[in-house]
């Protein structure tokens, strides 16, 4: 697989279409509109913006309140920083969780500004995902509740308190039911106070309840060995994966954690062994672990569980009652080649599906049985505390209320009103109950239908600790005082039942000092403050246990047949609905971050919206055009998408995000798609998330906020992608050369760089398209957002884009662009590769020559440097530089009204990094390889008396990268990691024949293909 292969961003380019050829012949993709700006809107008028005192007055007031007391009462430790004291302009940093992982809260003058991965996190080694690094924007989200409530109106807690209590009094006497209804708890210390709650009222239970649950393995393991529980697996230690539709590098379980197992087997460390681990992926849409696969066969979503079935007959050499084949031959083809792959890796294989339905898991069970997976690629005895939802229990719940048992429930972050497949049951049902309280920090669709409110406190302002893997432990402390009138519900529920400790923060101290310390070696005071340095701690593994399958299969390949058949849609406007998670939004209850609405899906590359997304070959048979809307009718609810034409996508299916559609989210998610969860089922005892639909053609079209074609390379080629087996033949194979990498002549002078040479490293092996680094360059560097109607005029401002490149799949080596003209009418069969792009720091840079005022200069240790004051805007720059990686300021984002709801709203600023200037409209921006961290790390060893060490500076991409695919250092220096990556066989250099000598080296994309599949 040479560089004659063709990669292409979108059917706009392949097809190149009228208007994509437009858009990227001119020299700039858009002219400046000189007529506003010197007209009322521009340079001659008001410019729209915020009161200054209204934008930092009672903003600061509020935050700076919280930040300038002495933070926290308690007595919290900054990660390997004794002292507990703030010096104005140098950062601390605090240990803490967020959704179990080790993390560090970056603060300055008492302010958090950034969320950094632990580098001793035993589950990602540092990593962090897109959520993580955009929460800290959530803790100034000026829409969160500010004091509690009753009914409309705002009280004091201790009114609240005695209301409570006199309502739990009551209940407690009348012998009616009390219901705490949560998403999955998984703190230590918060579960006891649960225990401790119902011991005081003994009528509660306590309900786990996660929007998209896993059920059906968690059943499905009780019915296979008597044990209720979410695995752990072990993707590391896998040779041989096979997935149906389990997302797990995006959505599935703990897709962090599972993206640095992944990548181990995959990565350079891996094929300088000539070892890697092998990947089959069957799925439905086009997922981010799709699009990782070595090998990706589209089937329905009513095949999965047949699929499953012939790939059991396969490895047992037997037959179940009812099996049949798929309609599709490659896919019969692979299924029999994934089985013989299992079989030769046994210990080492691992087979994961995606499905909610216990007999499918069930199934998945007995071939991971067959395999011996268990006690290697599947760990049931440190298992996972994630996702212990049942989804009978909650329809049990909403049963209970029906028939008037329940007088009190208790809501701590679940939202059922929006994300429960019936949300008028829910509605209905709480109508009848007495006292309704929500610990929500905004009043969202559940909370509004609540008459009391008890606002949490935000995680970086609690104290706390999380246990998602069994024997591993973190703890949780805050980084600021609470910004507003808020409480723990820990210490709500504390209150209100009488407890002799009421003060959460003793309690948390009480239960580590008692239960949880000594399983960590640790003791006392010191012991509690090396915890909180530290951040974790960690159990000795329990020994793998005997996991014998014999369950009698003949019933459960009844059970997964009967339902195939009901989800196989017949008529012409039916159509299977597959229902996914999005890597940015999720189950949606981050939907008012702006930071995560703007980041492009990884594979459609759509921001800012959920939509439809068919196959060629549906959108020829419906007559549709991109962007076309249709309805979407099941389960007596309805809704209006836009289309979107998705290569890969399995035909006859449609794929819609859930976690958008929310109508009480704030100003920033309210009304952005639309709400997907009432069409999931309920079937065999879990909820599902495939249906049969009816779809409808309407006359509208909506332009989706899509980035990928945004620019153009022209034809040239910036991709380069290998086999294995060629790989292990010849090293360099793919690069476009053939031995070690030789810089292209030049007639330019060669400056010495005698201590530094800032370059990277990217392993696009490793680099799974997942998107945190974008999520964290904007948190970083200031980075803005526009909003929805900006990115459709192609004005995104993210300094790191993660370019998506289609090709198809061909048995050989070359294929010509009249091979894949021919191919458009089946685009099932494509491979996908992830870029990510961002300034090269050319040595050349065509960026530098054309400035005229020398906005854009290089510097001695080989940055491209960008100063902004002198920056007149002519965007020349832009227009030359040939990886289009820089942003032109259209606006003054910062201070400008009409973008208020993003991030310039009141006291939100006060996340801006103080280290980084915020851009003025008129002026150019792009990568600057983090600059500031590199000047604090050079400050940092002169002060030390040491030269800078490898590791000292680490850009924002590269420190939040779950996959490690990104280096940075100093290639001075032979024994740094980026030149020993650098120095890989693999490495190439990106349109390195224009001879502008790029800064950054990209290492070949690698595949375990067998030749056929190639």
């Amino acid at each position: 697989m040479d560089s004659n292969k063709k990669y292409w961003k979108g059917l706009e380019e392949l097809n190149k279409t009228p208007e994509f050829v437009e858009k990227n012949k001119h020299e700039f993709a858009e002219p400046i509109p000189i007529e506003d700006v010197l007209s009322g809107n521009g340079l001659m008028g008001k410019t729209p913006r915020r009161d200054f005192l209204k934008a930092v007055g009672f903003g600061v007031g509020a935050v700076t309140l919280a930040a300038c007391q002495k933070v926290p009462v308690h007595k919290s430790i900054p990660y390997l920083i004794k002292p507990e004291e703030v010096t104005p302009g140098v950062a601390n940093y605090y240990s803490s969780t967020y959704d179990g992982h080790a993390i560090l809260v970056k603060t300055r003058e008492g302010r958090p500004i950034k969320i950094e991965g632990n580098p001793n996190d035993l589950l990602s080694k540092g990593g962090l995902s897109a959520q993580a690094q955009a929460s800290v924007l959530d803790l100034y989200d000026v829409n969160r509740l500010k004091n509690p409530m009753k009914g409309t109106t705002e009280y004091e807690w201790n009114e609240i308190d005695a209301f409570v209590i006199r309502e739990l009094a009551a209940i407690k006497t009348s012998g009616k039911q009390i219901r705490i209804v949560s998403s999955t708890v998984h703190s230590p210390s918060t579960l006891a106070v649960i225990a401790d709650f119902i011991a005081q009222y003994p009528t509660t239970k306590h309900i786990n309840y996660d929007a998209v649950s896993y059920t059906g393995i968690i059943q499905a393991n009780q019915n296979s060995f008597g044990k209720a529980i979410l695995p752990h697996y072990r993707f590391d230690k896998a040779d041989v994966i096979v997935s149906f539709g389990a997302d797990f590098l995006g959505s599935w379980i703990s897709p962090t954690e599972f993206t640095t197992q992944y990548v181990q087997n995959r990565n350079n460390k891996s094929l300088q062994s000539k070892k890697m681990s092998r990947h089959i992926q069957f799925e439905t849409g086009m997922s981010l672990t799709g699009t990782n696969a070595d090998v990706r066969i589209p089937i329905k979503a009513s095949e999965e569980g047949v699929a499953l079935v012939n790939l059991y007959n396969a490895i047992a050499g037997t037959t179940l009652p009812g099996t049949k084949k798929l309609a599709n031959n490659s896919a019969n083809n692979a299924i029999i080649l994934a089985a013989k792959e299992l079989e030769a890796a046994k210990g080492k294989a691992l087979v994961v599906a995606g499905s909610n339905d216990v007999a499918t898991q069930v199934l998945v069970n007995a071939i991971n049985s067959l395999l011996g997976s268990y006690g290697t690629t599947i760990d049931m005895d440190n298992y996972s505390n994630q996702y212990a939802g049942n989804d009978a229990e909650f329809v049990e719940f909403i049963n209970e209320i029906k028939r008037g048992d329940v007088d009190a429930v208790f809501f701590l972050n679940a939202n059922p009103a929006y994300d429960y497949f019936n949300s008028k049951d829910i509605t209905d049902a709480l109508a009848k109950v007495r006292l309704k309280v929500s610990f929500s920090d905004h009043k969202d669709e559940t909370t509004s239908l609540c008459n009391v409110i008890a606002p949490n406190h935000y995680y970086l302002e609690s104290w706390g600790d999380d246990n998602i893997i069994e024997g591993y432990y973190t703890v949780l402390q805050p980084t600021i005082n609470p910004v507003y009138n808020t409480r723990q519900a820990e210490q709500s529920l504390l209150v209100w039942s009488d407890a002799p400790v009421k003060e959460y923060y003793t309690y948390v101290r009480n239960n580590w000092d008692k239960n949880l310390l000594a399983k960590g070696g640790l003791s006392g005071q010191k012991g509690w403050e090396t915890l909180l340095q530290t951040g974790f701690i960690k159990v000795a593994d329990k020994p793998a246990g005997i996991y014998s399958f014999t369950r009698d299969l003949n019933a459960v390949a009844g059970t997964i047949l009967a339902q195939s058949d009901q989800l196989v849609a017949s008529g012409d406007k039916k159509m299977e609905l597959q229902l996914y998670k999005s890597v940015a939004m999720q189950d949606g209850k981050r939907a008012n971050n702006p930071w995560l609405q703007e980041l492009p899906d990884p594979v459609s590359k759509v921001t800012w919206d959920n939509f439809a997304a068919l196959s060629l070959t549906d959108f020829k048979k419906l007559n549709l055009n991109e962007g076309d809307v249709i309805t979407i009718d099941a389960n007596g609810y309805s809704i209006a998408l836009p289309v979107l034409l998705q290569p890969g996508q399995a035909e006859g299916t449609i794929s819609v995000a859930l976690g958008y559609g929310r109508t009480m989210a704030g100003p920033v998610g309210d009304g952005v798609g639309k709400n997907a969860f009432p069409f999931r089922k309920f079937r065999n005892g879990t909820l599902q998330s495939t249906n049969v639909v009816t779809i409808g053609a309407t006359e509208d079209n909506i332009i989706l906020a899509q980035t990928q074609t945004h620019h153009s390379y022209e034809g040239r080629n910036v991709i380069r992608e290998t086999v294995l087996k060629d790989y292990v033949k010849d090293p360099y194979h793919g690069t476009g050369h053939t031995t070690e990498h030789k810089a292209y002549k030049s007639l330019w002078n060669e400056y010495q760089r005698p201590t530094y040479n800032w370059v990277m490293a990217i392993d696009l092996n490793a680099c799974t398209g997942c998107g945190a680094c974008v999520v964290a360059c904007n948190a970083e560097n200031n980075v803005p957002v526009v909003g929805r109607d900006e990115v459709r005029r192609r004005r995104e401002m993210h300094w790191i884009r993660i370019d998506r490149y289609y090709s198809f799949n061909e048995a050989g080596t070359t294929v010509t662009e009249e091979k894949e003209i021919g191919k458009l009418d089946n685009l099932n069969n494509v491979s996908v590769v992830h870029q990510p792009m961002l300034c090269q720091h050319c040595d050349h840079a065509p960026c530098e020559t054309v400035c005229p005022v020398l906005a854009t200069v290089h510097s001695s240790e080989g940055l491209n440097h960008m100063a902004y004051n002198r920056c007149v805007g002519t965007r020349y720059c832009a227009n030359n530089c040939p990886y289009k990686v820089r942003r032109f300021n259209w606006f003054n984002y910062w201070n400008d009204s009409r973008f208020e709801n993003y991030i310039q709203n009141e006291h939100t600023l006060l996340v801006l990094n103080p280290d980084v200037t915020t851009r003025f409209r008129g002026v150019m921006e792009k990568c600057s390889m983090c600059i500031q961290r590199i000047q604090a790390g050079k400050l940092k060893a002169k002060i030390e008396k040491r030269p800078l060490k490898d590791g000292d500076v680490k850009v924002a991409c590269q420190q939040t990268c779950p996959a490690n695919a990104i280096v940075f250092g100093n290639g001075n220096d032979p024994e740094s990691e980026v030149s020993k990556a650098l120095r890989s066989e693999r490495t190439y250099y990106v349109l390195e024949e224009l001879g502008v000598q790029p800064g950054i080296g990209y290492q070949v994309k690698v595949r375990n293909r067998t030749e056929l599949e190639a």
